[in-house]
């Protein structure tokens, strides 16, 4: 099978790096950061949260292969910041906000607990779904 084992997928052999930023030299203000052992989830959320930031002028990432988890982003800012600032902002944004989402799920779930509809029983057709699965278009 060409897949690699789930293991090497996330945990980083000796000495591989988690990350490694090249600063472009033809661009001003730019960089390319590798991030070892991630995939799309991250990454995907980085970029969001990197462009909601008024002096990131562009940010992107791609994934080389579906095999390799390996991630590349490209960002260049305004230079007002530079572009280990600006990533650093936003994985500071992006623990807040995940934090606060988790904290909010939790006390949702606990009250549903305490409801004592946590369960899975009353769960039907979702509305708008016609008898055949679908939505009737």
């Amino acid at each position: 099978m060409n897949a690699p084992s789930r293991y090497e997928l996330f945990v980083l052999a000796d000495g591989e790096p988690k990350l490694t930023v090249d600063e472009d030299t033809k661009i001003p203000n730019a960089a390319t950061l590798t991030i070892n052992k991630e995939d799309h989830t991250l990454a995907n959320m980085l970029r969001a949260q990197l462009l909601h930031l008024p002096y990131v002028l562009f940010a992107g990432y791609k994934v080389p292969h579906p095999l390799e988890p390996r991630v590349i982003i490209k960002l260049q800012t305004d230079g007002t910041m530079t572009p280990i600032q600006a990533v650093q902002e936003s994985c500071d944004k992006l623990i807040t906000v995940l934090a606060a989402m988790k904290q909010q799920f939790t006390q949702e779930s606990n009250m549903a607990r305490a409801r004592g509809d946590a369960g899975d029983e009353g769960y039907g057709a979702l509305e708008g779904m016609d008898a055949g699965g679908g939505f009737g278009f």
